[in-house]
C-alpha cells in the first residue's frame, strides 16, 4: 500500500534550498518559489493509456489501476478535495469553511490517466477576477476584497470522466422537403391579399450510420453547492498529458463522487444524442423525423482525467457566492451579491432628477 501511496502524494524537493517544488502554469516545468530553481517533468512517451471499459465495470477490475490517497471531506458543501502534505490547514475551494489535516482519511481512487496543466498563472487570475468585479453593477464594495484575497482563492483540479467508442446505429424515419403554396386572405380594411405558407412532404427513410465518438467529456463530481459554470466549463483536450503528479503539486485535486458505472450511463445518453444527429444528417432534406434507432457501442474504453480551474468562494450576508476561472483559457463565470443601499440610493437619486425636472418645466 505504501509504495502506491507514493505515486501520487510524493512531493519533490528543491536541491538548492530544500523547498518544494511546484508545477509552473503554462510550462512542463516544475519551480522553487524562493531560489527559482526549475527542473523538467518527465512526460511519458507512450502518451495516455486507455482503459477497457467492462473490466473496471466489473468486480475484478475495479482495483485496477488505483491507489490510495489522502482526503478531507467538507461537512459544509460536500466536496471531497486531496490535500497536499505542506499544507496544515485550509479552506474549502468551494464554500471557504476550514479544514484541517487531522480530519484527513484514507480513500482508493482509480488513478487519472491523463491531466490537462494550468496554463494560467494564480496571479494572472487575480487581474481576471478584478477586471470582472470592477464591471459588476451594484455589487458590495466587500467583493471586491474577497476577489482579491489569495487565501480564498484555488488552482482546482476537476475529475471528469471521458468515454471512447465505436457507434454504429440502424434507423428508420421519415425526410421533410418544404415547398410553398400561395394564400389569399382579407387584411383589416377587408383587402383581399396573398402570402406564402410553408408546408412539409415527407417521404420514408431509413439507412445506417457509423463511426469513432472520441473524448465524451462526463463530470465525475457534483456536491451540494458549488457546481462548475457551463460558460467556462470548456477545455481544449488536446491539450491533455499524460498523468504526472509533478502537475498537481501546488494546487487542490478533487476526487470523484461520481462512479464510473453512473458516468457511464451518463455517456451513453450523449451516444445516443449524437446518433442522433447521425442519422439525421444522413436523412437529409429540410427536416427530418426519427421513429426508431437501434444503437450499439463497442471497443468502449474510457480515462479518468482532472481539469484546471482557479475557485474563489466568498460568503456574505450567510450566503455563498463562487466565482469560477477556466485555468486552461481564462474564462470566468460567478454569482454575485447586490447592494441594497447602493441600489437604495441610485433609486432615490433617479427620483430627484425626475423630480427636478418636472419642478423646473412646471
Amino acid at each position: 500500500m505504501d509504495e502506491t501511496v507514493k505515486k501520487t502524494e510524493l512531493k519533490k524537493s528543491c536541491v538548492n534550498c530544500g523547498a518544494e517544488l511546484k508545477y509552473k502554469p503554462g510550462t512542463t516545468n516544475i519551480s522553487c518559489e524562493y531560489c527559482g530553481h526549475e527542473e523538467s517533468i518527465k512526460i511519458d512517451e507512450n502518451g495516455f493509456e486507455e482503459l477497457e471499459l467492462y473490466p473496471y465495470l466489473q468486480e475484478m477490475g475495479a482495483q485496477k489501476h488505483s491507489e490510495e490517497i489522502s482526503m478531507l471531506h467538507c461537512k459544509n458543501c460536500g466536496a471531497n478535495q486531496h490535500v497536499e502534505e505542506n499544507y496544515k490547514s485550509l479552506h474549502c475551494v468551494y464554500c471557504s469553511m476550514p479544514l484541517v489535516v487531522e480530519d484527513a482519511y484514507k480513500e482508493d481512487w482509480i488513478l487519472p490517466g491523463a491531466v490537462l496543466p494550468f496554463q494560467v498563472e494564480k496571479e494572472k487570475s487575480f487581474l481576471i477576477f478584478q477586471k470582472w468585479v470592477d464591471r459588476l453593477w451594484w455589487a458590495p464594495n466587500k467583493l471586491k476584497k474577497a476577489a482579491l484575497d489569495p487565501q480564498f482563492t484555488k488552482g482546482l483540479y476537476l475529475p471528469y470522466w471521458t468515454f471512447d467508442a465505436q457507434l454504429s446505429a440502424s434507423y428508420t424515419g421519415q425526410r421533410g422537403e418544404y415547398y410553398y403554396e400561395t394564400q389569399r386572405y382579407r387584411d383589416n380594411n377587408g383587402k383581399t391579399q396573398t402570402r406564402q405558407v410553408r408546408k412539409t412532404r415527407w417521404y420514408p427513410a431509413s439507412g445506417h450510420v457509423s463511426g469513432f465518438v472520441d473524448d465524451t467529456l462526463i463530470e465525475a463530481s457534483k456536491q451540494r453547492s458549488g457546481r462548475i459554470p457551463n460558460k467556462i466549463a470548456h477545455w481544449n483536450l488536446k491539450k491533455l498529458q499524460p498523468f504526472n503528479s509533478s502537475f498537481l503539486s501546488g494546487f487542490v485535486t478533487e476526487k470523484y463522487t461520481i462512479p464510473l458505472k453512473e458516468g457511464h450511463l451518463h455517456s451513453k445518453d450523449e451516444a445516443r444524442n449524437i446518433a442522433d444527429r447521425w442519422c439525421r444528417q444522413d436523412i437529409g432534406g429540410d427536416t427530418q423525423r426519427i421513429t426508431s434507432m437501434d444503437m450499439k457501442l463497442t471497443e468502449e474504453t474510457f480515462k479518468h482525467i482532472l481539469l484546471p480551474v482557479y475557485v474563489s468562494a466568498y460568503r456574505y450576508k450567510g450566503k455563498e457566492y463562487n466565482f469560477y476561472i477556466n485555468g486552461e483559457n481564462g474564462q470566468i463565470s460567478g454569482t454575485r451579491p447586490y447592494s441594497f443601499w447602493k441600489i437604495f440610493f441610485a433609486v432615490v437619486l433617479v427620483l430627484l432628477v425626475i423630480a427636478l425636472l418636472v419642478f423646473l418645466n412646471g
